[in-house]
């Protein structure tokens, strides 16, 4: 019994469902709006840029002295 007036009475205390007035409707949509324009203007900027070729690799020497193999301990 006690677990079903809990629950009537949380019912009863829960405000009832609204919806967004104008003024919430209008700040998400601008939000929104300029979160999804910064996102195609930077990927529109990013997949736009020019390939660049590339000469030759850069690579480290095959052979690097770190100093620990002549005195293990």
């Amino acid at each position: 019994m006690d677990r079903l007036d809990a629950a009537s009475l949380l019912a009863e205390a829960a405000p009832a469902a609204a919806g967004l007035n104008s003024a919430g409707l209008t700040v998400m949509v601008v939000s929104i709006g300029a979160v999804l324009s910064l996102i195609s203007f930077c990927l529109y900027k990013v997949f736009s840029l020019p390939p660049v070729e590339v000469e030759e690799h850069v690579k480290g020497p095959l052979e690097i002295d770190t100093g620990d193999v002549s005195d293990p301990d």
